[in-house]
């Protein structure tokens, strides 16, 4: 907290993608810093050179801790970890340094809100390639804030003004996916996502759940996971007084979803849910090859922090150009900002 506004951190993500672009276009935002005040978690030199090329009018701040943070409009603060120096990343390219000063920043800003000095972390982009270099041996953000905040039952929500999408399993094969279907673990998401939308201000949140087979498995002809695991997960959420109803066809239940009649769905895989995600909210011009909207935030539920990220990646074709939408970036903000005020 500084005074009665609370300091949220954002963490840069990729030196060589577009994070530190989007984080600095979206606080050029005047509405940010009369709803919160902003922390980047990062590089200075990257940050700098952000506001360089896409002629940003914001000054820099440094601080070596979240209370030094200074409550002005115009104002940028950066805590500098000092990873880098111009001429150490590359644009558009991956590396080993840019993917441990990736994960360096996501670290620190871990502990920063674990320690209560951060309401809430909001994470830009990272590249698997370059953190796995680095010698991180996690698939992405999701595993590392759950390694370091030591949470076993999470679970990621990709989130739109229109839907809500939350993962069962996410960054495993479709055959380890299929196996993953099991009783306790749909139960654990289901309860997540019931939490989550609590937070989000829902007083009685309504909770599809998708059948991993073609129809729900038509009454076990296509599969037996719908009766035999996600079925008497509903059944035990309902018992608990849940809103949640299931297993419904994948083909039928984000239709459904966007039009009113859920609040959010439990996808039983990555692609179940990312697929209608990004279908609604990217949305591009082929005549340029231009992201007219890049919507959409990521959302780790479960874990003792909040934290909120962009719903792209790091968008290396466009890096160090100025083109890139900020449009995710101020969404995972503005999230951050409700859960962290519920």
């Amino acid at each position: 907290m500084k005074g009665d506004r609370k300091i949220i951190g954002i963490t840069m993500g990729d030196p060589a993608g577009i994070g530190s672009e989007i984080a600095v276009k979206a606080l050029e935002n005047n509405k940010f810093y009369e709803e919160c005040i902003a922390l980047i978690v990062g590089d200075r030199v990257a940050i700098e050179d952000a506001i360089g090329f896409t002629n940003s009018k914001l000054k820099v701040n440094v601080v070596k801790k979240p209370a030094e943070v200074l409550d002005e409009e115009g104002i940028i603060n950066v805590l500098d970890l000092n990873m880098l120096s111009l001429g150490d990343w590359t644009y558009g390219q991956v590396g080993e340094l840019p993917g441990k000063a990736a994960v360096s920043y996501i670290e620190k800003a871990i502990k920063l809100a674990m320690n209560d000095e951060l309401a809430a972390v909001v994470t830009g982009p990272i590249h698997k390639r370059s953190i796995n270099m680095a010698g991180c041996p996690h698939a992405g953000h999701t595993e590392i804030f759950a390694e370091n905040t030591g949470c076993k039952d999470y679970a990621m929500m990709l989130a739109d003004d229109s839907l809500r999408v939350v993962h069962v399993s996410t960054h495993v094969p479709l055959r380890v996916a299929c196996d993953r279907v099991k009783k306790d673990r749909v139960a654990t998401v289901i309860k997540l996502t019931y939490d989550a939308m609590k937070k989000l201000g829902i007083s009685e949140p309504r909770i599809a759940v998708a059948g991993l087979n073609p129809h729900a498995g038509e009454e076990n002809l296509f599969g037996e996971e719908e009766t035999k695991e996600i079925a008497p997960a509903i059944e035990e959420a309902v018992a608990q007084g849940m809103i949640v109803e299931g297993p419904i066809p994948p083909d039928t239940v984000f239709a459904k979803a966007v039009g009113g009649q859920y609040d959010a769905v439990v996808v039983m895989y990555h692609d179940q849910g990312h697929i209608p995600m990004k279908t609604i909210g990217f949305k591009l011009d082929h005549k340029t090859g231009q992201w007219n909207s890049v919507s959409g935030v990521n959302i780790t539920l479960g874990l003792p922090i909040i934290r909120t990220s962009v719903d792209h990646g790091t968008a290396f074709g466009k890096a160090g150009k100025g083109t890139a939408n900020s449009e995710s970036m101020e969404e995972a903000i503005e999230i951050a900002i409700q859960m962290s005020s519920n």
